[in-house]
This record gives C-alpha cells, structure tokens and sequence, in this order.
C-alpha cells in the first residue's frame, strides 16, 4: 500500500501550541480526509529526510519560514498528499492566526520520480 507524503513550509507569529488550537478547525473547513496525518514542526531545521528535502528546508529557512506541515496520507499519491495539505495551509490562513490582508509565506513540496515538486 502506498502512503503520499508531503510537506508543507510557511511562516507564523504565532507560537506552535496557538497554532495546533487553530488547526482542527482549519482541517474541518478543508474537508480533510481522516486518513491525512499532519504532524507540525516548529524550526525547518528539525525536519527529517534525504539530501534534497533538507536543501529546501534551509532555503525556507533563510526565506524566514519558522514551520513545517509534515502530512503522510494512506492509500493516496504524493501529488494528492500535496494537494491536501495546499488546502489546509490556506484554511490556516483564513484562520485567526493571520490578520487580514496579511502577507502569507508558504510553499507546499512534494517527491515526484525522484524530484521535488513544488505546488503552484
């Protein structure tokens, strides 16, 4: 069985527990599939992975992201792992955690034949 992976960078004031609070609304709103697992890191640099992934996550880094969305998904592709994960990073968006209008930093990133992908 396949799991999709994928990883969500961005950045927020707020602290990690203010943003665990906000996140079940958030994956209510995005209509989450009770199978998507997100796990959230706080410093890009506590993330896990190969080579590539960790390049990325140092260039988030230096671009001032704080955290990382780390969403596994059973059953389902990488590129829809992402594609979830796209959805609940704009719902934490439209969340309390950002005041209107509020520049929003986030690239959502995914493995694709041995590459890394990012969503558009």
């Amino acid at each position: 069985m396949t799991i999709g992976k994928a990883y969500g960078f961005f950045d927020c004031t707020y602290s990690k527990e203010k943003i665990e609070q906000e996140l079940p609304k958030a994956k209510e709103l995005a209509k989450t599939p009770s199978e998507l697992e997100l796990s959230l890191i706080e410093g890009t640099e506590n993330l896990r992975g190969d080579n590539d992934l960790m390049s990325i996550a140092r260039d988030a880094k230096r671009s001032g992201m704080k955290y990382v969305f780390e969403a596994t998904y059973d059953g389902e592709t990488n590129e829809k792992t992402a594609d979830e994960l796209e959805v609940i990073l704009n719902m934490v968006y439209a969340s309390p955690l950002f005041e209107k209008g509020e520049k929003f930093y986030g690239k959502v990133v995914y493995e694709d034949k041995g590459k890394y992908v990012f969503k558009e």
